[in-house]
């Protein structure tokens, strides 16, 4: 009878240490932006951050709404436009400043439904190779981008398109 109750002990405490050991690292959940009308998954607790940026010749306020996870960002960025015939203009220099930004060059480019679907590759700060996976829209007077940006040995295939899926304007 003890070497039946062991042997279930010793099952259960693998099955704990296998259970933990599979612990998923991103933390999905949903966000829904006070400040733009769209929803996404975020794979942490976000941060909110609003500064003044030039799209294209335009002083626009920029919503940003990012989640950090192993030094990997998922970002949602949003701004409204004076003017709606501006916002393709406006969405094209989005897309170019986070290429910049990561003094990237762009890999693949699709365009699906008026969205554009890019990846990039670059250097961070440190050296060490970026990636950048993004969709930037417009929708009336408003500009989105949706981005990953990290090192690539970070995420994978099914993470960009939980992220960049999940991306829904209401």
């Amino acid at each position: 009878m003890k070497k039946l109750t062991l042997k279930k002990t010793c099952a259960v405490l693998l099955m704990a240490g296998a259970v933990v050991a599979c612990s998923p690292k991103f933390d999905w959940r949903d966000f829904r932006s006070a400040d733009a009308p769209y929803t996404v998954m975020l794979p942490g607790k976000p941060a909110t951050h609003t500064r003044s940026i030039n799209l294209d010749g335009q002083e626009v306020k920029m919503t940003m709404s990012a989640a950090e996870v192993d030094g990997t960002m998922f970002a949602v960025g949003t701004a409204e436009l004076p003017d709606a015939a501006k916002a393709a203009l406006a969405v094209q220099a989005m897309k170019l400043a986070m290429v910049r930004n990561i003094g990237g060059t762009i890999t693949k480019e699709t365009t699906k439904d008026g969205a554009f679907d890019v990846e990039a590759r670059g250097v961070g700060q440190n050296g060490a190779p970026l990636a950048m996976h993004g969709r930037f829209l417009a929708k009336d007077k408003r500009v989105y981008q949706v981005v990953i940006l990290g090192n690539q040995k970070h995420f994978d295939a099914d993470t960009v398109d939980t992220f960049l899926s999940s991306f829904k304007l209401y």
